[in-house]
């Protein structure tokens, strides 16, 4: 278990929002933040390598278990939560878990948690990869029968910015891989730092605003504590339930691997990203973000320790 910096650096960005949420304000931070989010999936688009995408294609009963469990099978499971929460499916905190269950699979440590236990690596690339332009529509086509209610939530601009910001760059980067796209791979982990760095400047804006409204002084500790219990409980449930469909459905150990750490994982730049889409500037971006964030850090701890011991089984069975 190695120090993950971004995760303190997440925790900073929250602990700086709160000394200091006017800190950057003479900053265009919507505007930098918008560019920020252009590049990360322009990049992305030129580090996405066809090949390995052809390798995974053919294994579909893994791809159809993977997406069913990330945008059916999640988000239903977010709905025996209603109950715990005053407003039901109103309510700004059962929203922030279900805006977590409707998310697309994260694209860099489902790949790598996979190759660490010796799964299904083609499969894994095809899956993570292919989650992310799904999650472009079925995401918001999710909120959108939860919120549209409210006002203030039309889905087809949603649906125009978010091709805007993800799409429209990606598609740029994939025409000009034959140009940047050997230079993207090689200095992959140093890009890296670049998605990084606007996810945490994402984090600090939007808690600085919820922090400016004063929204989290209506939390109470006893619903902070809800959903960390919550996000806890949707993960070993998934991780569980995706278990026993590959056992059914005869999956060898490798792709018994892949499907159960793509099908659990939860994107934190997607999640951000589409938290400053759909809700700009909004007080209550702050609360949408807690599940992503804390989902995040459980997934990246407990994936690692599953995915040592699956790495031995693999290696005992090809002995």
């Amino acid at each position: 278990m190695k120090f993950n910096g971004f995760i303190l650096s997440l925790f900073l960005a929250i602990l700086l929002a709160f000394f200091f949420p006017k800190a950057l304000s003479n900053l265009p931070i919507d505007i930098i933040t918008d560019v920020g989010i252009a590049f990360i999936f322009f990049f992305y688009g030129l580090k996405l390598a066809p090949e390995e995408l052809k390798l995974g294609f053919l294994n579909y009963k893994a791809h159809i278990l993977i997406q069913i469990s990330t945008f059916l099978l999640f988000p239903l499971l977010t709905f025996l939560f209603i109950p715990l929460f005053e407003g039901g499916t109103q309510s700004e905190l059962w929203l922030s878990v279900f805006f977590l269950g409707v998310l697309p699979s994260t694209v860099s440590s489902s790949v790598v948690m996979v190759a660490i236990a010796k799964g299904n690596l083609p499969t894994a690339i095809f899956n993570a990869s292919i989650s992310g332009l799904i999650g472009i529509l079925i995401t918001p086509l999710w909120l959108s029968f939860f919120m549209a209610k409210s006002g203030g939530f039309d889905f087809l601009v949603i649906l125009y910015k978010l091709c805007l910001q993800i799409l429209l760059p990606l598609v740029l980067g994939l025409l000009l891989q034959g140009y940047f796209g050997k230079f993207a791979r090689r200095h992959n982990s140093k890009l890296g730092y670049f998605d990084k760095a606007v996810i945490v400047l994402i984090v600090y804006s939007s808690f600085s605003n919820s922090f400016n409204s004063g929204l989290f002084e209506s939390i109470k500790m006893y619903d902070l504590l809800k959903i960390t219990g919550i996000v806890v409980l949707l993960f070993f449930a998934m991780y569980f339930l995706i278990g026993l469909f590959c056992k059914w459905l005869g999956f060898n150990l490798k792709d018994t691997i892949t499907t159960k750490f793509c099908g659990t994982k939860k994107s934190l730049v997607h999640g951000s990203v589409m938290v400053k889409i759909i809700f700009g500037t909004s007080a209550s971006v702050g609360v949408f973000l807690l599940p992503i964030m804390l989902y995040h850090i459980l997934q990246l701890l407990v994936v690692t320790i599953f995915a040592e011991k699956y790495r031995k089984r693999v290696d005992l069975v090809s002995e």
